[in-house]
């Protein structure tokens, strides 16, 4: 063999790739997760376990993971005129965002429980929307708000009538068209006004009305959105002032005639994350609305909207957390270090078992707020929804920012990579912390629900009570709680401290119930009570850590 012969064998060497995971893809989301399983059967939707499986497999397809990838590395670009000079308020998105749209819409998640109520009809759904955000999270805003625009609109049922049977169609036209044009609608929302944010009663976007006034009328309004999301749906849900207060109407992308409403797009927000979906400022130059519900009760209206969008928050936070810790456990199992493969290392399945069970509290109290929207004819789960909604959208979203970023440190360098979905995963995870009321304005609300409807409070702790006495450290926080609640209402001050200990009690009382004891206990061990903690990586039972990961990923 010549000297030349033997180097062109060395330097090949070089190429040889080694100690690197392969891909994690062409697997079944839904098969991995064992305790989704087993939720998707204790919530009361055991009947869509093959659509739900089946629909993970598709959600674990190289082709669909590829289309997450694409839609958040081609922007939406906003053309507000054509060539000719026509204004068009036009947002162009990449084609994957649009395959990404008509595969939640042809399964259904923007309106299934809607189109097809029955006993576990949101359990399914949500099982599919928890599925489905693992790819991509930011084309969920679009979905999410037509999902939860039906409620809204049914108080109007004129207005229902003919929206309705297009929001409750599987399927999905991206055509900027006229609505007449269309058999299946997008619906968006716009409250928030740049002197307002949350505070949406400081709104000062006014209505005049057309002809008559009163609820079904035309008005046309004038006035400023600070923060339009998703502005190619189909129509928004939006708030403005009348002579009577605050009202809600449904404004169109296009008038009856076929003419541009004047909702005229500004620019479109440079966001840190949610990238693939565009979010917009907007104009309305006597935008023609139509108003839903009762003059003066706009915010009572579009409320229920709110509370389902909060609600799919914690769906897609809880995904969010499942994805970080599948990316985190894959890389271990594939990689060594230090003469071990990364998962067999003592400290690492401290870290990889506690991130585990944060996901799986978080996907467990997300499920169970699931049922509790099956059943709002019981009068347990509609007062117990008022105010767990609220204690849920707080915490698990307020946990995925640091989740995200342990899965990232797991992972090391390469997960900082963007060919790698977790920079995508950490910069969508404060999104829904901040959204549809940051964690003041939901801590401010369970306050405002006791008082309201102090039934509410006496619904959770009877779910808590459920759990009673399967551990020190549970029962230790429910006898806590009352207190709490009164310093809190007091003092408002303390409402974060209430809040976070009602969040962590109904998780701990939910596994208690239903996880196998290595988790429930490792949970209110390390969760609640005096060794209490809200980092990663400090788990005290090598044992029941094991069991842990074994749990959460199978493979």
């Amino acid at each position: 063999m010549t000297n030349w012969q033997q180097a062109e064998r060395f330097l090949a060497r070089t190429h040889e790739v080694q100690n690197q995971p392969p891909a994690l893809e062409n697997y079944n989301l839904f098969a991995q997760d064992t305790a989704l399983q087993e939720a998707l059967k204790r919530e009361g939707a055991s009947w869509a376990r093959d659509s739900v499986a089946a629909f993970g497999e598709l959600a674990g397809q190289a082709q669909t993971i590829r289309l997450g990838f694409l839609a958040n590395a081609y922007r939406p670009q906003f053309e507000p005129q054509d060539r000719f000079g026509h204004r068009t308020d036009l947002v162009e998105y990449h084609d994957a965002y649009h395959q990404l749209m008509a595969l939640a819409t042809k399964h259904g998640l923007h309106a299934s429980p809607w189109a097809e109520p029955g006993p576990g009809a949101h359990v399914a759904r949500a099982c599919r929307y928890y599925l489905h955000t693992q790819v991509e999270a930011a084309h969920g805003c679009p979905i999410t708000m037509t999902f939860a625009a039906v409620p809204a609109l049914q108080h109007q049922p004129d207005l229902a009538a003919y929206w309705l049977p297009k929001i409750l169609k599987n399927s999905y036209d991206p055509r900027n068209v006229p609505d007449g044009e269309k058999q299946a609608v997008t619906i968006g929302m716009a409250m928030t006004e740049k002197q307002g944010g949350s505070d949406v009663r400081a709104n000062t976007t006014y209505a005049y009305p057309v002809g008559k006034e009163g609820p079904g009328q035309a008005y046309e309004l004038v006035g400023h959105k600070w923060f339009v999301s998703a502005p190619m749906c189909d129509a928004f849900l939006v708030l403005a002032q009348t002579k009577a207060g605050l009202s809600c109407f449904l404004l169109p992308r296009w008038r009856p005639d076929g003419s541009k409403n004047p909702l005229q797009i500004q620019r479109l927000k440079d966001k840190m994350g949610n990238v693939a979906n565009a979010s917009s400022e907007a104009e309305l130059r006597g935008a023609l609305a139509w108003m839903v519900g009762d003059e003066g009760r706009g915010v009572r209206t579009i409320i229920e909207m709110v509370a389902m969008t909060r609600y799919d928050c914690m769906i897609g936070s809880s995904a969010g957390m499942r994805q970080a810790t599948v990316q985190a456990v894959h890389h271990c199992h594939h990689r060594a270090a230090f003469g071990a493969q990364l998962i067999d290392q003592p400290l690492m399945q401290n870290v990889l078992a506690d991130l585990a069970l944060e996901s799986e509290a978080a996907m467990t109290l997300t499920m169970r707020m699931a049922r509790a929207m099956d059943h709002q004819h019981d009068e347990h789960e509609r007062a117990f929804a008022r105010i767990a909604v609220a204690v849920g959208k707080y915490w698990i979203c307020k946990r995925t920012p640091e989740h995200a970023y342990e899965a990232m440190e797991v992972i090391g360098g390469s997960g900082v990579m963007e060919n790698c979905i977790m920079p995508r995963l950490y910069r969508e995870a404060p999104i829904n912390a901040i959204w549809e009321g940051s964690g003041n304005v939901q801590c401010l609300d369970v306050l405002r629900a006791v008082a309201k409807q102090p039934d509410s409070f006496a619904a959770f702790l009877k779910e808590l009570n459920r759990a009673k006495g399967s551990h020190a450290n549970l029962d230790a926080a429910i006898a806590a709680l009352p207190e709490r609640l009164k310093t809190a209402q007091q003092q408002p001050f303390y409402a974060r401290q209430l809040v976070e200990l009602m969040a962590r009690a109904l998780q701990g009382a939910l596994l208690q119930q239903h996880a196998p004891n290595a988790v429930a206990d490792a949970f209110c061990s390390s969760r609640l009570g005096v060794t209490e903690h809200m980092g990663y990586g400090r788990l005290t039972d090598p044992t029941a850590a094991r069991q842990i990961l074994s749990r959460a990923w199978p493979a």
